[in-house]
């Protein structure tokens, strides 16, 4: 094959492009259409045969379903209206925008939401699942090209986007781009959820023996006693079983309506964000707060060898120790902070982690119960060694759970590389980079 000439796109981020291929605006190659929500009021519009898309649905490439539904007669009683199949569905509104273009192709026809539009293409110029690896591509770039300035909630210009330059080229080399694309992205797709069961089984692995240590001891022939709690089972004869209550000093969240007073400076504010999977805390990332040193703020300020557990939100349950600190600090309303007093920090946070602390706060939080109270944390009964075996199980914990971070964290790093790599790989074939002529006219050949 001979080698390819390539011709500057004008346009920074694309770059350079085959001279035989076209550039065009989106707007001369697709028909844009929005959604809208039916009446919530009545029933006959609701659960019919036809999938309604909004962004919660949009977490696949290919989307024959969706967790709602309509009736023929909600489409035409509202601003939706049904799209064909091989369209191409966009989130335009949504705060997943901050980082992430969700786009998919439908293959039955589908009813939108009032925050989703769907591309409908010329295929005689550009053929969807081209177009759909192209977005993929340029995610980042598309992001800045296509936000509204100014919003208050995440979302697309449509002038923006229908004002996107795509080159296009012939339609046997579109085809052969996206097959190869859809080839070579499921083998990255693979090695990437590969990754993420090494994971879970790592995490999996991690509770199991932080459970084991903190409920059973490090020594297999210690004799054991039936704590009668089903949850708990046997721990070693010589442990006693304590409420968290009586193993600290303080138990406390800080105060409300510290929101206000957030910003670039003061101290640090540390909230249930920071509070990490693995009992590990980010300091790093924390807002600040500017608050008086009244009472309240007294009682929620941080200290080093502090436990720290989510009591709200996503999060809820999780926990950290606090191992060292090096300037003021403060907790918000979302994150109770525990000060032990008669435990080794340490191998409380461990204890809360274990299956049996996660156990009990998740009895707490059964029904419709929000989040956890100080109570619950309060309540919360731990298996206590004497302190010398407090520490030496802590220390064995640590050094165990440091090898397994490492592991995750190397598994975390694999799986950003993959990502990178698919996105370069991408952008790449939907720009001309990978030569793919002689596949397209093989497939040109074979229609």
């Amino acid at each position: 094959m001979s080698s390819r000439a390539f011709q500057d796109s004008g346009i920074e981020w694309i770059g350079r492009v085959p001279t035989d291929w076209r550039l065009m605006p989106l707007k001369y190659i697709a028909t844009f259409s929005g959604g809208g929500t039916p009446g919530r009021e009545r029933p006959d519009f609701w659960n019919g045969g036809i999938p309604w898309v909004s962004p919660k649905d949009m977490k696949t490439e290919v989307i024959v379903s969706a967790e709602e539904s309509v009736t023929e007669a909600g489409v035409q009683h509202s601003s939706t209206s049904i799209q064909p199949p091989d369209s191409l569905l966009l989130v335009v509104r949504s705060g997943i925008l901050q980082h992430t273009i969700p786009v998919a192709i439908n293959k039955v026809p589908v009813a939108l939401n009032q925050d989703m539009k769907a591309l409908y293409f010329n295929k005689a110029l550009c053929l969807p699942r081209f177009a759909f690896r192209w977005i993929q591509g340029f995610n980042e770039q598309l992001l800045l090209a296509w936000r509204k300035a100014g919003a208050t909630v995440e979302s697309i210009e449509q002038q923006y986007l229908a004002q996107t330059i795509v080159p296009l080229p012939s339609l046997p080399e579109q085809a052969a781009i996206a097959a190869f694309l859809d080839r070579e992205t499921a083998k990255i797709d693979e090695l990437v959820e590969e990754q993420k069961r090494l994971i879970d089984l790592l995490k999996e692995k991690r509770q199991a023996v932080i459970s084991h240590a903190v409920t059973k001891g490090l020594n297999p022939h210690a004799p054991m006693k039936d704590t009668g709690i089903e949850w708990l089972g046997e721990v070693p004869e010589h442990w006693e079983l304590i409420p968290t209550k009586r193993l600290t000093s303080l138990i406390t969240s800080g105060p409300r309506g510290w929101s206000e007073q957030t910003g670039e400076h003061g101290s640090i504010f540390f909230q249930s964000q920071n509070i990490g999977r693995l009992m590990e805390t980010s300091f790093a990332e924390c807002t600040r707060v500017t608050v008086d040193m009244t009472a309240d703020a007294e009682r929620a300020q941080l200290m080093a060898g502090d436990v720290v557990v989510c009591i709200t939100g996503a999060r809820t349950s999780a926990v950290a120790h606090v191992t060292e600190l090096h300037e003021t600090a403060f907790v918000n309303q979302h994150v109770c902070l525990v000060r032990p007093a008669h435990i080794q920090g340490r191998f409380l946070a461990y204890a809360i982690f274990s299956v049996s602390g996660q156990v009990q706060l998740q009895l707490a939080m059964y029904g419709l119960k929000q989040g956890l109270s100080l109570q619950d944390v309060r309540d919360i009964v731990v298996p206590v060694p004497p302190l010398s075996e407090a520490i030496a199980i802590t220390g064995q914990l640590d050094q165990f759970t440091n090898r397994i971070d490492l592991a995750i964290r190397e598994a975390e790093q694999s799986i950003t590389l993959l990502r990178e790599r698919r996105t370069a790989l991408i952008s790449a074939a939907v720009t001309g980079k990978i030569d793919l002529r002689d596949t397209a006219e093989v497939h040109e050949a074979a229609a």
